[in-house]
């Protein structure tokens, strides 16, 4: 039998306590990312890669990029903590910040997000307006999507059409790509989607103009934000923040994430932005 004198024991039992700690801490040195699943899985991977290698060289840290199911998923992760960064519509930001009982920071949006709109797309001739648009089909994206539902549906109330009562059948996509290709494919007469995701489809001629066009374009409002959860360390939110801030044109780095990212460049946000998006959700019974 080996004998070990107590100052050995407690030596070992020390050791393992701290070989244990280093293997915590390497486990918790991971930066995780998610985004509200408003494009195509392979479209928001795309668009994630460039940006998850630039944190990680800003933050020094290892940074994951981790997709979710749906938009309440998302809300979910940030929420109890299992993400550390989420890419938010302004309706999923006000969701996740009443889900929290306050305790979830916008750090920063795209400066397009301080004048975000939507856009009203058809392929039905005969529809010019927003009024035309009854007895029809028409899709939205996901329940949760501020440009996708929250918004459109909040301006046609304004303009005396609810859909709930007025269209023959209101759909639900799930995604903005998949808004126009319900449209196009003649599923639906109409959608509401993301000026972005529209114009984008536009520019790289992945939708026939001479078939689906846009017919309104709603008014503006505050939409898209990076939030993190307030329990997140100070510093580490310092540095996250000056990472998105500090992202360039100029360079050639900054300029492919801002492009992936449809953005001219970030700049700060604050919960107050929010307020009149929540306003429209519990008008809408949203929330």
């Amino acid at each position: 039998m080996i004998h070990l004198s107590l100052p050995r024991v407690l030596r070992s039992l020390l050791g393992c306590a701290l070989i244990a700690c280093a293997g915590l801490a390497q486990a918790q040195a991971v930066f995780r990312v998610t985004a509200i699943p408003d494009e195509s899985p392979t479209e928001l991977a795309r668009k994630a890669g460039p940006l998850i290698k630039y944190l990680e060289a800003k933050l020094g840290m290892k940074v994951e990029y981790t997709p979710v199911t749906d938009y309440a998923a998302s809300v979910e992760a940030l929420v109890n903590k299992k993400v550390d960064l989420a890419w938010f519509g302004g309706f999923t930001f006000v969701q996740a910040h009443v889900r929290s009982g306050g305790k979830v920071i916008p750090l920063v949006q795209r400066e397009e997000d301080e004048r975000f709109r939507s856009v009203f797309i058809t392929s039905d001739p005969a529809i010019k307006t927003l009024a035309d648009l009854k007895g029809k089909d028409v899709s939205f994206g996901s329940q949760s999507s501020t440009s996708g539902h929250l918004m459109p549906r909040s301006f046609l109330l304004q303009a005396g059409v609810d859909p709930d009562k007025d269209f023959r059948r209101v759909a639900y996509s799930g995604a903005h790509d998949a808004t126009i290709a319900a449209v196009a494919s003649g599923k639906v007469q109409a959608g509401a989607l993301n000026i972005s995701v529209w114009e984008k489809f536009v520019a790289d001629k992945k939708v026939d103009p001479t078939k689906v066009r846009a017919f309104y374009t709603t008014p503006t409002y505050y939409d898209y934000n990076w939030t993190v959860h307030a329990d997140l360390p100070a510093a580490l939110r310092e540095k996250l923040t000056q990472a998105l801030l500090s992202l360039s044109r100029d360079t050639a780095e900054g300029k492919e994430i801002l492009e992936l990212q449809r953005a001219t460049r970030f700049v700060p946000s604050k919960a107050e932005n929010y307020k009149g998006i929540e306003t429209a959700a519990r008008s809408a019974g949203l929330l």
